[in-house]
C-alpha cells in the first residue's frame, strides 16, 4: 500500500552512511592508530610460542605506531618491513561505552571489514574468531567476554599472515634457498603469478556495533518489472527471535512509502516504477529506493535500511541487456593501491577516482583483481556504474591449485562475496578468477563446479571468468555467460608492431564466438608508460604508443560492437604497484593515470571516445555532456 503523499506527516530522508547504523544499532569505528609488531623471529612463529595476546602487545617488545586502515608495507623506511612475509600483530584498546556492557539485551559485533591474507582475533586473550582471506569481512561477537569484567578496558588484538601457497585465493609458493654461497642463513622468497603487490595488514576499518538480541541477520532481494511496475521480491532472516514480528516499508528517494508488508518475505509491487539505469543510460541514472526492515523484539526493536535498485540483467547469444535495453561497457580495470596507503581504504581517493571515472565517461569497472571494499559497491549503486565483480581468484597458474582444498576454499570465498554483495544493484556480473591456467585438463571440472556453485547462490546474474587462454584449448569457457578475454597485442608479442593489432584483435574476436556464439568483452588492453616520455614515430612506453594502441583497438572494437562484442575495459585506470622484476618500473604502468591520479595523453583520447559511444545510445540527456554546462568558449564539445 503506498502512503498518500499528504499524509506522511515527515519524510524520512535516505542517508548513506555506514549500513551498520539504524536507529537502534550504534557503531564504533576503531580506525587510527594500533600498536603494531612484526614477529621476525626464524619460524615467524614467536608470537604464538610466547602468547602475545595474552598481555599489552607493548610488553612482549618494541611495538610502533600503525594506522588503520592501510597496508603496512609502505609506512616505514625498513625495507625489511615493505617485503615482509608471516605474522603481524595489531592491538588497539578500547573503551566500550557502559551501556552496551551493561545491558545484556545488546549483542555487541567487532567486525574487520577486511585484513590480508589470513587472521586471528583475541579479545582480552580470547580468542574470538579466524578468518582465511584477505578481501572480505569478518565478524565475532564480544558481548560475553568484555561483560566478563566491565572494568577492565577492552583489548583487541589480531594478528595477520599475509603468505600465499598453492591452496590459498591467491595461490603462491614459498621458496626456500639453501646455496650458502649465494644467500644468507634462512632465505626464502614469496612467489605468485600474478602482477600486483601483496599489501598485507589491516586493509579496510575495524568496528564495534551494537545490535538488540533479536536482530535481523541477512536480507536479499530479487527485483523484476513488469510495464512501469517494479517488482521486488525479498526474503529477510531474523535471528534469536521467538516468534519474528515484522514490518517491512519500501520508500522511494523521497522517504514517501510507496509498499509495505508484515511477512518475513513476499514480493512487493511498485506502481510507476523508477528502474536503476547505468550513468550515461539515463537523466536519473542510479535511483535507489530503500526497504526499512524493523524487527519487533521483546527490549528492543531491531532496524535495518537496505539500498534497493530495481533492475534487470539478461544476456542472449550477442548482447548484454540491463533492464532489457542493450547495454555497452565502456570502462576500466582498476585497483585498490595508491602511495602510501598500499591497499588501505581511504575516502579521499574513492572520491577522487569515481570523479575521474564519470570526468572519462566510463560507465563500468571490474573489481581486478579481488572484491573491493563495500562502500566502493555502495557508490556504484548511487552513481550508477555498473560493476562486475571479481573473486580473488587470480594466478591459479599452478597445476597444483586445482586440488580439492583449492576447490574448497574457492566455493567458501564465492559464498562470501555473494552473501556479502548480491543486494547490490551496480553488479551485475561476477567473475570467479583472472588469467587461470584453464588449458589444464583439471581446469574443466575446476571451473564447472565453482560457476555452477555460483549461480546455485545467485540464480539472476551471469557469471564468467577472465581468460588469456587459446579459444581452442581453453576448458573453462563452455561454463561462462560472456567471454571476457584479456590481450595485449603489440605487447607481449610482436612488441613494437601496432600494425599486427588490427588483425590480431579481429581473429581473437571471430575464432572465440565462432566456438563459443556467447557475447564477448575486451576485459583488458594496453600499454605501459612511463609518464613523460615522448616518441614520435611511436615506440613502446612513451605516451605516443599507449595512444596508439588504443586507437587500433578502438577501430576493430567499433566494428565487432554492431555484432557481438558487448564492452572494452581498459587496462588499467590507473599505475600500481607490483613486485620488482626486471619488466617493471616501479611498477606496472599501464595505467592511463598516474598513481597519483593526473592523466596521461591516453585519457584525454579515451574520455573523447566514451562520451562519443555514450552520445551514440541515443539516452544520453543533452545536459549530461561533460562537463556540466560549464563549457568555456573553447571548449570542444562532444
Amino acid at each position: 500500500g503506498g502512503q498518500d503523499r499528504k499524509s506522511c506527516p515527515f519524510r524520512r530522508m535516505m542517508k548513506f552512511s555506514n549500513r551498520m547504523e539504524s536507529s537502534s544499532r550504534e557503531v564504533k569505528d576503531l580506525s587510527g592508530l594500533w600498536d603494531f609488531r612484526a614477529d621476525t623471529s626464524p619460524n615467524r612463529h614467536q608470537g604464538f610460542e610466547r602468547s602475545w595476546f595474552k598481555s599489552r602487545l607493548a610488553q612482549t617488545g618494541p611495538v610502533m605506531e600503525m594506522p588503520v586502515p592501510a597496508s603496512y608495507n609502505d609506512i616505514t623506511q625498513d625495507p625489511a618491513l615493505r617485503d615482509f612475509v608471516g605474522w603481524v600483530w595489531y592491538e588497539r584498546e578500547v573503551v566500550v561505552p557502559a551501556r552496551w556492557v551493561d545491558d545484556k539485551e545488546i549483542r555487541v559485533v567487532l567486525r574487520v571489514g577486511s585484513a590480508h591474507y589470513y587472521s586471528v582475533v583475541w579479545v582480552n586473550g580470547v580468542k574470538v574468531t579466524e578468518h582465511e582471506g584477505g578481501h572480505l569481512p569478518f565478524e565475532a561477537e564480544i558481548g560475553s567476554i568484555i561483560r566478563e569484567d566491565p572494568n577492565v578496558p577492552c583489548r583487541i588484538t589480531i594478528a595477520v599472515n599475509n603468505t600465499l601457497n598453492l591452496t590459498t585465493l591467491p595461490p603462491g609458493t614459498i621458496q626456500y634457498m639453501k646455496d650458502r654461497t649465494m644467500y644468507p642463513d634462512g632465505f626464502f622468497v614469496q612467489n605468485y603469478q600474478f602482477d600486483f603487490f601483496n599489501y598485507a595488514g589491516i586493509h579496510r576499518p575495524v568496528l564495534l556495533y551494537t545490535t538488540p538480541k533479536a536482530y535481523v541477520d541477512d536480507i536479499s532481494v530479487v527485483t523484476d518489472f513488469l510495464d512501469n511496475t517494479g517488482l521486488v521480491q525479498y526474503d529477510i532472516s531474523v535471528k534469536n527471535a521467538a516468534t519474528s514480528s515484522l514490518k517491512v516499508t519500501l520508500m522511494d528517494k523521497d522517504g514517501y512509502s510507496v509498499a509495505s508488508s508484515k511477512e518475513p518475505s513476499g514480493l512487493l509491487k511498485v506502481v510507476d516504477v523508477h528502474l536503476w539505469w547505468p550513468y550515461l543510460m539515463d537523466e536519473k541514472p542510479g535511483y535507489l529506493y530503500s526497504l526499512e526492515v524493523r524487527q519487533h523484539g521483546s527490549a528492543y526493536d531491531d532496524v535495518y535500511t537496505l539500498p534497493i535498485g530495481i533492475r534487470t540483467v539478461k544476456v542472449t547469444s550477442n548482447k548484454f541487456l540491463i533492464n532489457n535495453k542493450p547495454f555497452y561497457f565502456h570502462g576500466v580495470n582498476k585497483h585498490e593501491d595508491s602511495d602510501i596507503r598500499g591497499k588501505g581504504f581511504d575516502w579521499p581517493l574513492i572520491v577522487k577516482d569515481f570523479n575521474l571515472i564519470k570526468w572519462l565517461g566510463a560507465n563500468s569497472f571490474r573489481t581486478s583483481h579481488y572484491p573491493y571494499a563495500e562502500e566502493i559497491l555502495q557508490m556504484c549503486d548511487r552513481h550508477g556504474i555498473v560493476v562486475i565483480d571479481e573473486s580473488p581468484g587470480v594466478g591459479i597458474k599452478d597445476i597444483r591449485s586445482y586440488g580439492n582444498a583449492s576447490l574448497a576454499h574457492h566455493l567458501d570465498v564465492m559464498d562470501e562475496l555473494v552473501r556479502r554483495d548480491k543486494n547490490h544493484p551496480s553488479v551485475v556480473m561476477w567473475s570467479v578468477a583472472n588469467e587461470p591456467a584453464s588449458e589444464m585438463s583439471p581446469a574443466e571440472n575446476y571451473f564447472k563446479t565453482v560457476i555452477q556453485h555460483t549461480k546455485a547462490l545467485d540464480p539472476t546474474r551471469p557469471v564468467t571468468f577472465v581468460t588469456d587462454s587459446n579459444f581452442e584449448r581453453d576448458r573453462g569457457a563452455p561454463f561462462v555467460d560472456v567471454i571476457c578475454v584479456n590481450s595485449y597485442f603489440s605487447w607481449y608479442h610482436d612488441p613494437g608492431h601496432l600494425e599486427v593489432i588490427p588483425i590480431q584483435l579481429k581473429t581473437q574476436f571471430e575464432n572465440w564466438y565462432g566456438k563459443y556464439k556467447k557475447p564477448i568483452i575486451q576485459s583488458e588492453y594496453g600499454a605501459d608508460v612511463v609518464p613523460g616520455l615522448h616518441n614520435d614515430p611511436p615506440v613502446m612506453f612513451t605516451e605516443e604508443y599507449q595512444k596508439e594502441v588504443l586507437r587500433n583497438y578502438h577501430r576493430v572494437f567499433d566494428e565487432k560492437r554492431k555484432q557481438y562484442v558487448v564492452g572494452e575495459l581498459i587496462w588499467n585506470f590507473a599505475d600500481f604497484m607490483t613486485s620488482q622484476g626486471a619488466l617493471r618500473v616501479v611498477g606496472n604502468k599501464k595505467g592511463i593515470f598516474t598513481r597519483q591520479r593526473q592523466p596521461k595523453s591516453a585519457a584525454f583520447v579515451l574520455r573523447d571516445r566514451y562520451w562519443r559511444l555514450a552520445n551514440g545510445t541515443g539516452r544520453l540527456p543533452p545536459w549530461t555532456k561533460y562537463p556540466y554546462q560549464i563549457n568555456s568558449p573553447f571548449e570542444s564539445t562532444y
